[in-house]
């Protein structure tokens, strides 16, 4: 039998194919670990990012963009004693981590300098990146101290109230807080106390009657301070007023004030709250926004001026409800007065101060808003011109406009209002020689806590007018 042996060269397909095989699944393989591969640490924050801790919470907030979180460590090293505030493995990497610290709860901790350290790591190959964040820190659990010099007897409801009060030197932050809102103190107001803190605050329109405002300060670390403050509150009666809505008013006047096209077209009365109540708060907000940035000097000086051979038409705070084919539809507070003149008046700026904004402003219409410093401002509005510009200086009685029909305004007139801190409160305290006199004077003069008591509350009875209420 014979053998047939072939010339023909044998195939080398499959080993081609093996070798493809193998190079895909490297690659393959190459694809899958190459995130796991990265070279990039966590990344480590600390809030506050400050050098003295206290009693404030610390905020930890880390991380990964790539293979997740795995572990964090914090530890708190004193006088060669290291003490663990946190260590946590997460069973699943983690691309943000937010930890919350209280130093005052961790036992052995003392006032002093200690050293901070984060340590995190990722879940890369082998023993992943890690990140270290270390920090030398003082602990201070002491509250800052606070002397009350000189306050307010009588607060108007809706009205400004002023103290001088002295903190201790690592007070980083002090004022008065009723409700929701903050008034800041400020320093070198007094005279021939540099040391001193003056600061004007509101009991706001929007704030109840029984709210208890305190005096606040707080140090670098968080710690805080307060002390109550007392005063008679003055009942200022607020009115209230209906508003029927005309179809040409709304049409008119409401309609054209929406951007939104789409907006503009629904029914009269979805118009009329979008514009009364969504466009009146994203306005009102902005106003906010300017009027709570102060400047740390008083550029006004004596009583504010009301605009000359003007007459108050509509009051401060008067809760308006508007009504469309004899349905009550919305309601929103007036936050100034109203002031008639002739048509296209000059418009006055009341006092001394900055330009600290000019501009269409939706239902306000064509408004400047002048900054007096110590939070003070003024506001002008439904202008049918403006003369000057953002960051201009005037002087009390200058001319910064006309008045007019911009806006949401029924007819030419003045729209005046005054913020202190980003909140509305009562003009015609600041029209008002006397009430300064009486209120704001003796405290910029440095005048003792007694003498401003006897001026305000005689001892042969109490000042006309005011109310029993103490708050």
């Amino acid at each position: 039998m014979s053998t047939f042996t072939s010339d023909r060269p044998r195939s080398k397909l499959p080993l081609v194919v093996l070798v493809l095989i193998l190079l895909a699944a490297l690659a393959g393989a190459g694809l899958y670990l190459r995130p796991r591969f990265e070279s990039v640490p966590p990344q480590i924050a600390v809030a506050p990012d400050a050098d003295v801790l206290g009693v404030a919470p610390l905020e930890l907030r880390l991380s990964d963009a790539g293979t997740g979180l795995t572990s964090v460590t914090v530890t708190l090293t004193q006088g060669g004693i290291e003490h663990k505030l946190a260590a946590e493995q997460f069973a699943q990497p983690a691309g943000e981590k937010t930890i919350a610290l209280a130093l005052t709860k961790l036992p052995g901790v003392k006032e002093g300098p200690a050293v901070l350290r984060v340590t995190a790591a990722d879940a890369a190959l082998f023993r992943g990146n890690q990140a270290v964040l270390e920090k030398n820190v003082t602990i201070d659990v002491t509250p800052p101290t606070l002397e009350l010099v000189a306050d307010d007897r009588y607060v108007n409801f809706g009205g400004v109230g002023a103290i001088v009060y002295k903190a201790s030197a690592d007070t980083a932050t002090s004022g008065v807080r009723i409700g929701e809102h903050f008034f800041p103190g400020f320093t070198g107001q007094v005279k021939d106390r540099p040391d001193h803190y003056f600061a004007l605050f509101a009991h706001p329109y929007d704030t109840l009657p029984a709210a208890r405002p305190v005096l606040v300060a707080i140090d670098k670390a968080g710690n805080t301070r307060e002390l109550r403050l007392a005063y008679e509150l003055k009942d200022v009666r607020y009115r209230k007023s209906t508003i029927a809505l005309s179809d040409g008013f709304l049409q008119g006047k409401v309609a054209p004030l929406l951007a939104d096209a789409a907006a503009s077209q629904g029914t009269a009365k979805e118009v009329f709250i979008a514009v009364n109540k969504r466009l009146r708060k994203d306005n009102e907000d902005r106003i906010a926004e300017i009027t709570g940035k102060a400047t740390p000097a008083m550029l006004w000086k004596d009583a504010f001026a009301q605009l000359s051979n003007s007459k108050v038409e509509a009051n401060f705070a008067d809760q308006r409800t508007y009504t469309y084919n004899g349905e009550a539809i919305d309601t929103a507070y007036h936050l100034g007065y109203d002031l008639s003149v002739t048509r296209n008046y000059p418009v006055e700026a009341a006092n001394g101060g900055t330009v600290a904004f000019t501009g269409e402003l939706g239902i306000y219409g064509g408004t400047v808003i002048l900054d007096h410093g110590l939070g003070l401002f003024t506001l002008y509005s439904h202008l049918s011109a403006i003369d000057v510009k953002a960051g201009d200086a005037v002087g009390k009685r200058q001319v910064i406009g006309k008045t007019g029909e911009t806006g949401l305004a029924a007819g030419d007139h003045l729209h005046f209002g005054v913020y202190l801190a980003g909140v509305a409160v009562l003009p015609v305290e600041w029209w008002d020689q006397k009430w300064i006199d009486d209120n704001i004077t003796p405290k910029l003069e440095g005048r003792s806590g007694q003498e401003i008591a006897e001026a305000q509350h005689p001892a042969k009875g109490q000042r006309k007018g005011a109310s029993k209420r103490r708050r």
